[in-house]
């Protein structure tokens, strides 16, 4: 594996295990909905106290998936799409490989299916 390729499977993962916690996903979409917020804004509408959207807000900053800039004396947050996209690319690219392989497993089970037909009882 190429030292491009691996790096971009750990962007993945980073991705998909930010991902995988549904606070972080709620916040992604917050973000998206209001292009950017405070921790504090982020934290109103959910269960949890704005140091834990601050503590998920990093873990997002760190797979790619928002930045932060300050801003007077507020530190606001805005989702960025870059690793999103090359993590549906990624995934694109897998579904895309799934799918040529069970289109080759029809082919020939299609195939064999009209041999068996063709072929005549012993």
């Amino acid at each position: 594996m190429t030292d491009e390729r691996a790096a971009a499977g750990e962007a993945v993962d980073s991705v998909l295990a930010a991902l995988a916690d549904p606070t972080r996903r709620r916040l992604l979409d917050l973000l998206a909905a209001r292009g950017e917020a405070t921790a504090t804004t982020l934290a109103e509408p959910l269960p949890v106290s704005r140091q834990a959207v601050v503590k998920h807000l990093a873990v997002l900053d760190a797979a790619g998936l928002v930045s932060g800039s300050r801003v007077g004396r507020e530190m606001r947050y805005a989702v960025r799409p870059a690793a999103l996209d090359a993590t549906a690319r990624w995934m694109a690219s897998l579904a895309a490989d799934w799918d040529r392989r069970l289109a080759n497993i029809k082919r020939v089970a299609e195939a064999a299916e009209r041999d068996s037909r063709s072929t005549p009882p012993d």
